[in-house]
C-alpha cells in the first residue's frame, strides 16, 4: 500500500519508520527544508514515563487564576478574540476533575511505558546514538504543598507499572549530587530509574537515513496546503515545492502527523481536532562546570521546567503559552529560565552562550494524544502530542502503523476510531468528530 505522511517530525517519522517495516511504501511531506526542524528541533529531551499528570488536574484552574498575566508564568493563557483558544480551555476546565485526571493519566502512562520500551528496542536494532542517557528522571520539589501533591499521582503511576517512587531530599541529592546547592530548600522528590533522556532532533535526523535506507521518500520544503476529498474518502494531497510548483499527490492512505497544524488542515474536511499551540520555551548552553552540572534528567514541577544533559550542553525547556500560532521569542520568559537555572545550579552551565529557542506543542486539553482513524477511510491521525512527543513518538508511530495496517495495536489505549485492546469502553476518550 502506497501511504503518505504529512509532516516529518518526531511522530511522523517514527510512523513513516514503522510503516515501512511493515511493508508499505512511504513517502512523507513536510514544509522545512530538514526533518524534525520545529517542535522536535530543540525540546527538553526527556523520555519521562512519569510525567504523566496533564495539564488539567484538581488544582490547575486555581494556580491559573494565579498566574494571568504574569509574564513569567509557567502556564500563561494570552486571552485573545480567538473561539478557539476559548473552546480549548472550557474542554480543559473539563478535563480538570479528579476522575477524569486519573482516567488521562492511564492513557498517558500505558502509552508512555509502551513507547519507551519500544524506543530502546529501536535503538538496539537500529545502532541509534543521540546523546542518550539511562539514567532516570528525578522530579524534585522545593514547595512542600507541590510535594505533598505528588503522592497521589505517583501512587497511581505505580499501579500502572510506571515505579515512580517518591523519596527524600537526601536521597534526592544522592541521586543527584549537583542539588546539593538546594538542599535546604528542597521538600523532597520522586524518581523514576526507568525514564531516559537524549536529543530528539539527533534521533529524529538519525532515524530518517535509516529510513531512506529502507526505501521511504522525503520530500521536504513541500508545503501542504489541502487534503482534496472525493467520493467519500481522501483522493490526493495538493502542495507546493520549493520553487513553489503545484504538486498533486496520490496514495492510497494519507497520515496526518503536522502537530499544531494538523486542526487547520482538518477542519475543512468537517474535522474539528481539540488541538491548540502551547508555546514552549528552551535555553540549551554549553557546561561551565563540570563538578556543578547535573548528569541525571530533571523535572522542576512547580516552575514546569525540564532539565537533560545532551553531552557536554544543558538544555532547559519547560512553560506554556496559549497565544495562538505566534512564535516569537519572549524575552521575559527566557531569562525567568535561566534565573532559574542560575538559582538550582549556579555557575554550571555558561549563560553568555545561552540559545533560545520556542516551538509549538500540539496540546489536548487532556493531554491525550489523538492517534488512530478518522471518520474519512483513508485518512489517519497521529497527532496533539503536546509536551509528550519524544516520550509517546515510537510508540505512537508503531501502534498508527499497525492501525494503517489493518492490525491490533499492541497497547491498551483510547485510540481514535477503535475500541481499546482489551475491548472494553473508556469513557470520555477525545477523538475527532
Amino acid at each position: 500500500m502506497n501511504v503518505v505522511i504529512l509532516g516529518a517530525g518526531l511522530l511522523g517519522v517514527t510512523s513513516a519508520y514503522y510503516l515501512r517495516q511493515l511493508g508499505h511504501d512511504v513517502t512523507v511531506l513536510d514544509r522545512q527544508a530538514t526533518p524534525a526542524a520545529e517542535t522536535s528541533f530543540a525540546n527538553g529531551g526527556q523520555i519521562s514515563v512519569s510525567h504523566a499528570e496533564p495539564w488539567a488536574n484538581p488544582g490547575a484552574p486555581l494556580r491559573l487564576l494565579q498566574w494571568l498575566g504574569k509574564e513569567d508564568a509557567p502556564l500563561l493563557f494570552r486571552l485573545r478574540a480567538d473561539m478557539r483558544q476559548w473552546l480549548w480551555g472550557l474542554q480543559f476546565l473539563r478535563e480538570c476533575t479528579p476522575g477524569r485526571t486519573r482516567h488521562n493519566i492511564e492513557q498517558i502512562v500505558r502509552l508512555g511505558t509502551y513507547s519507551r520500551d519500544a524506543l530502546q528496542a529501536l535503538r538496539r536494532e537500529r545502532g541509534l546514538e543521540y546523546d542518550q542517557r539511562t539514567q532516570g528522571i528525578l522530579h524534585f520539589y522545593t514547595s512542600q504543598k507541590e510535594f505533598d501533591g505528588a503522592e497521589v499521582p505517583a501512587a497511581q503511576m505505580r499501579a500502572l507499572g510506571c515505579d515512580r517512587r517518591v523519596i527524600s531530599a537526601d536521597e534526592a541529592v544522592a541521586i543527584e549530587p549537583a542539588l546539593r546547592h538546594i538542599r535546604p530548600q528542597l521538600a523532597g522528590a520522586t524518581y523514576t530509574a526507568e525514564d531516559e533522556s537524549g536529543d530528539a532532533n539527533q534521533f529524529a535526523r538519525q532515524l530518517v537515513q535509516r529510513c531512506i535506507d529502507d526505501g521511504v521518500q522525503f520530500r521536504m520544503s513541500h508545503t501542504v496546503t489541502a487534503l482534496r476529498v472525493a467520493g467519500g474518502a481522501i483522493d490526493h494531497v495538493e502542495a507546493t515545492d520549493a520553487e513553489g510548483r503545484f504538486r498533486r499527490i496520490r496514495a492510497n492512505a494519507y497520515l496526518l502527523a503536522m502537530g499544531s497544524l494538523s486542526p487547520l488542515l482538518a477542519a475543512p474536511l468537517g474535522l474539528r481536532l481539540p488541538i491548540y499551540p502551547a508555546k514552549g520555551y528552551s535555553v540549551t548552553m554549553p557546561v561551565k562546570d563540570e563538578t556543578l552540572a547535573h548528569q541525571v534528567s530533571l523535572t522542576d514541577d512547580e516552575y514546569k521546567l525540564v532539565f537533560s544533559r545532551l553531552g557536554n550542553r544543558l538544555r532547559i525547556a519547560g512553560t506554556a503559552e496559549f497565544n495562538g500560532y505566534d512564535r516569537d521569542l519572549n524575552r521575559v520568559r527566557c531569562e525567568a529560565i535561566v534565573r532559574r537555572v542560575e538559582q538550582l545550579f549556579p555557575g554550571a552551565g555558561d549563560a553568555e552562550q545561552a540559545q533560545f529557542w520556542t516551538g509549538l506543542r500540539p496540546a489536548t486539553p487532556s493531554n491525550v494524544p489523538i492517534i488512530g482513524r478518522s471518520k474519512l477511510p483513508n485518512l489517519f491521525l497521529n497527532t496533539g502530542h503536546g509536551t509528550l512527543g519524544w516520550t509517546h513518538a515510537c510508540g505512537s508511530g508503531k501502534s498508527i502503523a499497525r492501525i494503517v495496517s489493518g492490525l491490533q495495536p499492541e497497547v491498551d489505549f483510547a485510540f481514535a476510531g477503535a475500541a481499546p485492546v482489551r475491548q472494553r469502553p473508556v469513557q470520555g476518550a477525545i477523538r475527532p468528530t
